[in-house]
Parts: structure tokens; sequence; C-alpha cells
């Protein structure tokens, strides 16, 4: 019988994208690409929000700045990583940073999770309350969901990566996937049991449908508001700012729905690593541009910055 050290000291290898080195360059440059523009963007959102004196006062952008703190982290989780394994034919891992990936990456997305949902209650309060918004979501409690928000995200990670590390591996660690995932642990582990799937399975339809079933519902009450609004023009402006913002909510939650909720038996390694692009590198990419796109006061704000920028610079 193999002991548990001896099944779970050494080294992990990522097997990542394997394809010809002109190839791995070209994907280098894409997620290189994806991984600096979400940086940026998410820092331009942090920095005016910061900055900006009616902003930092407003619930709805204190959320958006956190939410984009967040999504600065949870691409960090994977993607440097990945980008290094593309420049180097040694893509091994330690069993610790293993480790440590899968719990930073499960409560970075599960904080998301709940991020999307106070965010989407937040909206369904000015929407539907506009009147008594302001004593509805006061600054306080603002930053009490967004608190809570943190720390059930993180302390929600450790029922999945309590599990993780108490697997056995008696043969090769060779991980089919770019980054440490539980999927792919389990896949090549020697000890999976029925329960062990049971028991993850469960937590992961409670955290992922709950959240999802709470931002369903504050969505729909938003659109049935939106559809009574008296002006079309109005009407239009808000349901198509709205509809942007579910179909981005609904792509991140239908890819993690696939991912993770369903028996890891049923998995296809190769097309979960391009499944996991979504939710990992292109999801927060796109949630900074979609959440400021239309938003008048934060380019208001952002001219402001800039205007003050430039001033400096003719003095």
């Amino acid at each position: 019988m193999i002991s548990r050290n001896q099944s779970t000291a050494g080294m992990f290898i990522l097997l990542g994208f394997p394809s010809s080195r002109q190839a791995q360059l070209f994907f280098f440059g894409i997620f290189l690409a994806f991984y600096l523009l979400t940086i940026a963007a998410n820092m331009l959102i942090v920095g005016i929000v910061t900055l900006d004196c009616t902003l930092k006062k407003t619930p709805m952008y204190i959320f958006l700045a956190h939410f984009s703190f967040l999504e600065i982290w949870y691409i960090t989780a994977t993607v440097p990583k990945m980008l290094m394994d593309f420049l180097t034919d040694n893509n091994t891992i330690s069993y610790n940073s293993c480790i440590a990936q899968v719990y930073f990456f499960y409560a970075l997305g599960f904080t998301e999770l709940f991020f999307l949902s106070v965010m989407a209650y937040d909206r369904y309060l000015a929407i539907l309350h506009p009147l008594r918004y302001s004593s509805l979501m006061t600054i306080n409690r603002c930053q009490v969901m967004i608190l809570w928000s943190w720390i059930c995200g993180f302390i929600s990670s450790l029922l999945v990566t309590i599990p993780s590390s108490r697997l056995l591996f008696c043969g090769q660690k060779i991980i089919n996937h770019f980054f440490c995932d539980l999927m792919p642990l389990l896949h090549i582990s020697c000890n999976q049991t029925l329960s062990t799937d049971v028991i993850y399975y469960a937590f992961a339809w409670i955290i992922i449908l709950y959240s999802l079933l709470l931002t369903g519902i504050s969505y729909v009450q938003i659109i049935r508001a939106i559809y009574c609004l008296p002006f079309q023009l109005g009407r239009s402006k808000a349901f198509s700012s709205c509809v942007s913002h579910l179909v981005v909510v609904l792509t991140f939650y239908g890819t993690i729905m696939f991912m993770y909720i369903r028996p890891s038996r049923k998995c296809t390694l190769n097309v979960d690593k391009v499944v996991s692009i979504f939710y990992a590198v292109v999801i927060p990419l796109v949630n900074p541009l979609v959440y400021t796109l239309r938003n008048r006061n934060f380019h208001t704000a952002i001219r402001k910055r800039i205007s003050c920028v430039a001033v400096m610079f003719c003095q």
C-alpha cells in the first residue's frame, strides 16, 4: 500500500496545450495580450472609482471597484503560470503550489458568484425602488455585503480544497489542463470514490445554483420593471444595457455549470480546457468593458482624470 507522503509529494506536469513551438509562441502572445488588457482595464476601473469623489461614495461603483479588483486576482491565479509554460519545456508545478492554485482559483471564483448576486440585487433596488434606494443601500450596508462576499468565497473554497489535498496519486502525475483544477486531479487520482463525487457535486450545485437563482430573480424583476417604462427610447436603452450584463452573467454561469455540475467520469478534459478559457481568461476582460461601456458617469470621470493629467503636463 502506497503511503500518503509517497503518493502526494513531488511535482505535477501541466499538459496545457501541446503543439509546435511556433503555435506555443502564438498562444503566448494571445494570452499575454488578454492578460495585460484585463489587468489594465480592471485597474483603470479601480483607479477611477478610487480617485473620483462622487463614484467612490456610490454603492454601484464601490461594488464595481471591488469586482474589478477581484477580476485582477482571478485571472492572475491561472494565466501567469500558463504563460510561463508556453515559454519553457518543463511545465511542472509542485504539489503545494498545485493545491494553493486550486484554493485561490475556487476562492476567487466563488467570490465572483457572490459579487454577481449582490451587484444584481443592488441594480434591482436602484431600478425598482429609486426613491428609497439611498436608504435601502447605504454605504455601510454596501461594505458589509462586500465583506461577506469575500469571506463566504474564501471559506467556501476550503470545502473544495480540503478534499483535493486528501487525494492520492499512484501513477504518472500528468494533469491534462493548463492549471490545477479539481476535475483533472480527480481524473488522475487513485483513491477517487463515489462519495467524493457526491460531496463535491452537491456542494457545487448548492453554491452555483443558489447564486444563479438570486442573480436571476433580480434580473427578471429588473427586466419587468424596464418593460413597464412609459417611454420607448428610455426602455430600449435600459433594456439593451441590462441584456448585455445578463449575457455576460449567463455566459459565466453556463461555462462553470458545464464544467462543474456533472460527474467527473463524464468529463472530456480536452474540451474542458477550451471551455475553461472562457471563464478563466475571456470573461475577466469582458466584464469591465460591459459594466462601463455605456456608463456615462464613468466616462465623465475618465475625461476629468484625463483633463487633470493634461493640465499637469502643460504646466
